[in-house]
């Protein structure tokens, strides 16, 4: 089983709601989270604004809280570890803190500091010349194509460094570039002469996983330099090089800031690996839904209500008895 825990995106507001108002497990998690944070992130995440809670400051350690809010109801109320059931972990970009939690790495406390840390950084550190696309229709090959004659062209015209990466491999048809934004429209109009199905320009906050994102690593180093680092109960299948790693999390952190989260190779990873179910934990259904279109053959299951929980429980999934508080 490969357990995988959402990214910026899948943030909606009243997510978790159920589950805190039934199971004092649930909210202990978000309690310990507000008294981290000295900020009452559970109010706003369940009576908040979209745009207060889609602030990557906000959304980063509210998508954290609520898929370990699940985790937590699996083991205090089903008596399910379903963690130690799984052959690897993983999450989509601030879902790797997720998937450290979970898997034992670093504490509940620390995950909600970091990724605060990280969103403010994040935050502060995007250009507004800087910006993100969603090219659809084409596969990694030819974006990475696209993405070299941009620089090359650049090169020849003898004008200022740019910058333009993918920043995320999600599945094939499905690439985000990121980075200046003349030179990201520049790439989407090669996209389309090049068949691209569509292409769009994201509303985000910056230009995440690039180059453009060197002050927010170095603001997110200081914090990691501070946080004891444990070894997983199961390994967890990194952003930056699609391996199960089970150390140096410290340092694949911060160049996942940088680079490329390649989530069409962790799925691919996984396959390779003999696992056939994929699992996501938290917020919507993003993930198990890439995990489909990566491996058709993929069995996936979402576990982001009490609904979801007690589907599982009719299936047969879990054997404990749903327990009432």
């Amino acid at each position: 089983m490969l357990i995988v825990f959402p990214g910026q995106g899948s943030q909606k507001i009243g997510m978790g709601k159920d589950l805190y108002d039934r199971f004092q497990s649930a909210r202990n998690v978000f309690h310990e989270v507000d008294d981290t944070l000295s900020f009452p992130l559970a109010n706003l995440i369940f009576n908040g604004t979209e745009n207060e809670l889609k602030a990557t400051e906000n959304a980063q350690p509210a998508l954290m809280a609520v898929s370990m809010a699940f985790v937590r109801v699996l083991e205090k109320e089903f008596a399910t570890d379903i963690v130690s059931k799984a052959r690897f972990l993983a999450g989509h970009s601030l879902g790797e803190y997720t998937a450290l939690c979970a898997g034992g790495v670093i504490s509940l406390a620390d995950a909600a500091k970091i990724l605060r840390v990280r969103g403010e950084a994040m935050a502060k550190a995007c250009p507004t010349e800087g910006s993100m696309a969603a090219i659809l229709g084409l596969d990694i090959e030819t974006v990475e194509r696209l993405v070299d004659e941009v620089h090359f062209e650049n090169n020849e015209l003898k004008s200022s460094k740019i910058v333009l990466q993918i920043a995320n491999d999600n599945c094939s048809g499905q690439v985000v570039i990121s980075g200046h934004e003349s030179a990201v429209a520049r790439a989407m109009k090669k996209a389309q002469h090049c068949g691209a199905r569509k292409t769009t320009m994201l509303e985000v906050s910056g230009p995440f996983h690039c180059q453009l994102m060197e002050d927010a690593a170095a603001a997110v180093e200081d914090v990691l330099a501070k946080i004891t680092f444990h070894t997983p109960v199961r390994p967890i299948i990194s952003n930056v090089n699609a391996r199960a790693e089970i150390d140096g999390f410290d340092k694949l952190l911060l160049q996942q800031l940088t680079e490329r989260v390649r989530w069409r190779e962790t799925v691919l990873f996984a396959a390779a690996n003999s696992v056939s179910e994929c699992v996501e934990i938290g917020s919507g259904k993003v993930l198990s839904g890439l995990a489909k279109r990566i491996c058709p053959q993929m069995i996936v299951t979402n576990i982001n209500s009490i609904s979801s929980l007690d589907e599982i429980v009719k299936m047969g999934k879990f054997s404990a008895t749903l327990s009432r508080i």
